[in-house]
C-alpha cells in the first residue's frame, strides 16, 4: 500500500467503522512462527476522520481532527522464529520499515530539545519508508500521540522486551504541541462577537445602575 492508495470510506455510524476495522483485521496476513503462531506480517494503519460543524451566534464553525490506530507488527530475529521463503522476506521488510521508524524518532527526539536558534534544521527522514509516510502526522505534527508497547514475560525474549521498552521510551521524549484545528477566520468572528456581548451586558448593568 502507498499513501496514495489507501482506502476512505464515509461512515456515519459507530457501527459502521466497527464494520471497516472488522473486514480490515481480517484481510491482514498472518502467519505462523517458531516465536508465535499467529504472526502478523504486516503493520496496519486506522484513520477515523471527524468533521464537526457548529452554529453559533449564526456562524458556522468547523473542527476537523483525526484519530489513528496503528498496529505495528513486532520486529523478530530470523534465527529464533525459523521463518524462510516469504516469511524470510516479510520480516526483513518488517524490520526495516521499524528501523526507519526508529530514526525518525530519533530524529524527533533531537528536533524536540534542540534550540530555535538552531542554525540547520534537522532532517526527519519520512520518505525513507512507506509507515513513517503514513504516520507523520501522528508522530510529529499536530497531534497527541499514545504508543502502547506489548512485552514478553519469558526469558527467551528478553533482548526483545529490552529494545520494546528502549524504542517506547525514546518514542515519550517527543514534545508536540496540538492545537484545535478550527477556521481562524470564524475564530476570531465568534470570539469578537462574545466580546461585544459581554461590553454590551455591563453597559446595561451600568445604566441601570445610574437610574
Amino acid at each position: 500500500m502507498t499513501p496514495n492508495t489507501a482506502l476512505r470510506l464515509l461512515v456515519s455510524t459507530h457501527e459502521e467503522i466497527l464494520r471497516l476495522m472488522e473486514e480490515g483485521n481480517m484481510t491482514r496476513t498472518v502467519a505462523a512462527t517458531s516465536m508465535n503462531a499467529v504472526s502478523s506480517r504486516s503493520h496496519a494503519i486506522f484513520n477515523i476522520i471527524f468533521t464537526q460543524i457548529k452554529t453559533e451566534l449564526n456562524l458556522k464553525s468547523e473542527k476537523v481532527s483525526k484519530i489513528s490506530l496503528v498496529d505495528l507488527a513486532g520486529s523478530e530475529r530470523a534465527g529464533k522464529s525459523g521463518t524462510t521463503g516469504d516469511r524470510l522476506k516479510e520480516g526483513a521488510n518488517i524490520n526495516k520499515s521499524l528501523t526507519t521508524l526508529g530514526l525518525v524518532i530519533k530524529a524527533l527526539v533531537e528536533r524536540s530539545g534542540a534550540d530555535a536558534k538552531t542554525k540547520s534544521p534537522i532532517f526527519v527522514p519520512y520518505r525513507d519508508s512507506v509507515l513513517t509516510w503514513l504516520i507523520k502526522d501522528n508522530l510529529g505534527g499536530n497531534s497527541k500521540t499514545i504508543m502502547i508497547a506489548t512485552l514478553s514475560p519469558a526469558a527467551a525474549n528478553y533482548e526483545e522486551t529490552l529494545s520494546t521498552l528502549r524504542y517506547a521510551d525514546s518514542a515519550k521524549q517527543i514534545v508536540n504541541k496540538a492545537v484545535v484545528n478550527e477556521d481562524e477566520t470564524a475564530r476570531v468572528i465568534r470570539g469578537a462577537l462574545h466580546d461585544f456581548c459581554v461590553l454590551f451586558l455591563l453597559y446595561i448593568i451600568v445604566v441601570f445602575m445610574r437610574l
